[in-house]
């Protein structure tokens, strides 16, 4: 055991009293050391029920015959940090968290884990950790928050953030703003669409990182806790299997991850958290691979904020297994998951409860909502590294679209554009030096995003960034644009007026200006400054990758 090393033998008798000044016993110290890795604080609502999960793990360990010991990582509320500078510090928190797993486990020398993250940047964070430690490891991801009701029809946080646009253009009044607000968001859970924190906890299990059904799990569900406990139970299996987390994430699994993820429309985060998972495993995903899987995928389920369906259908539908039931010839069904079975062995055992719901929000790949999945993947003379959209997010008028830039250097810049009304019907909006150096921090644009579409022009206004977008984001929003701005990407070279042109369906996103003409351009382009010189987002300008490698910190 890796724990021996701090607690066996007359050398470590220092080791084990200072154990014993925590409680331990003689007989604790004779088991397993469980890591119990939690992302509980109280900013964040996907976040805020995680101690009583903790507890259900650890109880689980114990009944196993391991000793949990339970530590934490920090975790941000993308939605709390939205629309302002705070919002920088989202994704590069996505690495401390990484690294913060690894200097407790090797300093702790922790037999195995337990892991319970919920929400965007946590979730990958957590499994990177896993990915790179590689001892036996389980996730439990927090759970869906149940969805709001306003009238008869579900609300969520994504329905509040439209809202202030709705309620800017005069389309509902100031008390129909508060009634959104008081009751979008019901209680703990990630926000119940499928925004990036859900779709990460389905790639999580689609990984085989999760017991089957963990994912859409809610929050306030008692089987969370059950799921919780048998987690517990099973990571002394694993342990004894030595089942780690490399014989688990593979490459065939990585590649079930995708397909799941195009099959069920979810956020254009996974393009950057894939790859940086798949780093910490040394394989390489590039973005071709999430385009040539999401061409041949059909789209089976239609969730907000594409659809009307919110994580609770879903869950009542079957959830994931319900999704690789569709697929599973297209799947690789001989990877190992955290059941110590193969998918295959896993699919066995899957019993659809509900037919009639299943069959309404998940579809069978005869009658699909699209013929291609979630993602598409566009290069062209403004994408030369590529960039990427929620194509099944995006109304059919708009897949093809030419018009007019107008041209932001900032986030700030563009909403107060938006708000006041000074966009048109048919412009592109374009927000650069936002990228993952250039922001720095990549923030998300669901502020602009939610304006837009709160306003009525989601049908006839394209947005395109070296940023990113929030899982919530619908419309031709179309991000992650490679090279950015601030390493001198054509994104730099756009002005007023420029005529830009998106075929999605061709896979292509160009600025029509001639080549002469961006050249000169290019020659009176001036040198990108550094916008934050102290601090972490200093250090993380200079080490971050760019986002078609997942915004990765670069190996030297």
């Amino acid at each position: 055991m890796r724990s021996d090393l701090v607690k066996k033998g007359t050398a470590r008798t220092p080791h084990r009293s200072l154990f014993k000044a925590m409680g331990i016993t003689d007989g604790e110290l004779g088991k397993p050391f469980i890591g119990v890795v939690n992302s509980w604080n109280e900013f964040v609502p996907g976040h805020i029920h995680l101690g009583r999960i903790s507890e259900a793990v650890k109880s689980g360990i114990r009944h196993s015959g391991g000793t949990p010991f339970e530590f934490h990582t920090i975790a941000i509320c993308d939605g709390i940090a939205m629309g302002h500078e705070g919002m920088k510090y989202s994704l590069p928190s996505r690495e401390v968290i990484a690294d913060s797993i690894e200097l407790m486990v090797q300093a702790h020398r922790l037999d195995a884990l337990v892991f319970i993250p919920t929400c965007d940047k946590i979730v990958p964070g957590h499994i990177m950790a896993a990915a790179r430690l590689d001892i036996p490891s389980i996730m439990v991801t927090g759970g869906p928050m149940c969805p709001g009701f306003n009238g008869d029809e579900y609300i969520d946080l994504i329905s509040v953030f439209e809202g202030v646009g709705a309620y800017k253009s005069g389309q509902i009044t100031k008390k129909q703003l508060e009634d959104l607000e008081n009751r979008a968001c019901p209680g703990p859970g990630s926000c119940a669409g499928l925004f990036t924190a859900n779709t990460m906890a389905c790639i999580t299990e689609a990984l085989g990182m999760s017991l089957p059904g963990c994912a859409t799990a809610h929050a306030v569900d008692a089987m969370k806790i059950r799921i919780a406990k048998m987690s517990g139970e099973m990571i002394l299996r694993l342990l004894e299997m030595n089942l780690t987390p490399r014989k688990i994430m593979t490459r065939d699994a990585i590649e079930n991850a995708v397909r799941i993820d195009m099959a069920i429309g979810g956020s254009t985060n996974t393009v950057l958290h894939l790859p940086a998972i798949a780093n910490e495993l040394g394989i390489a995903l590039d973005l071709d691979t999430f385009d040539r899987i999401s061409r041949d995928t059909p789209h089976l389920a239609s969730l907000r904020p594409g659809g009307k369906h919110v994580m609770l259908d879903f869950d009542r539908a079957g959830g994931v297994p319900a999704v690789m039931d569709r697929l599973k010839k297209y799947l690789n069904t001989e990877c190992l998951t955290v059941t110590g079975k193969t998918l295959k062995e896993n699919m066995k055992e899957f019993r659809i409860s509900n037919p009639k719901k299943n069959q309404e929000v998940i579809r069978t790949v005869d009658n699909p909502y699209h013929k291609e999945g979630g993602i598409a993947v566009l290069y062209g003379s403004l994408a030369p590294g590529g960039c990427v959209v929620k194509q099944t997010a995006v109304d059919k008028d708009m897949l093809t679209h030419k018009g007019p830039a107008r041209v932001f250097d900032s986030e700030e810049e563009a909403n107060r554009a938006i708000v006041a009304g000074k966009i048109e019907k048919g412009d592109v909006i374009v927000i650069r030096y936002e990228g993952p150096k250039g922001g720095p921090g990549m923030r998300e644009m669901l502020e602009a995003t939610s304006a837009i579409s709160g306003m009525g022009l989601d049908r006839s206004v394209a947005l395109i960034t070296d940023g990113r977008f929030s899982g919530g984001t619908r419309g031709p929003a179309i991000g992650h644009i490679s090279p950015e701005a601030a390493e001198g990407g054509p994104i730099a070279l756009i002005k007023e007026k420029d005529i830009i042109k998106l075929d999605i369906p061709e896979r292509r996103l160009d600025l029509l200006v001639s080549s002469e003409e961006l050249a000169r351009r290019k020659e009176e382009l001036r040198k990108f400054k550094d916008k934050i010189n102290v601090g972490y987002l200093a250090r993380y300008t200079k080490s971050v990758s760019s986002a078609d490698r997942g915004a990765i910190f670069y190996s030297s």
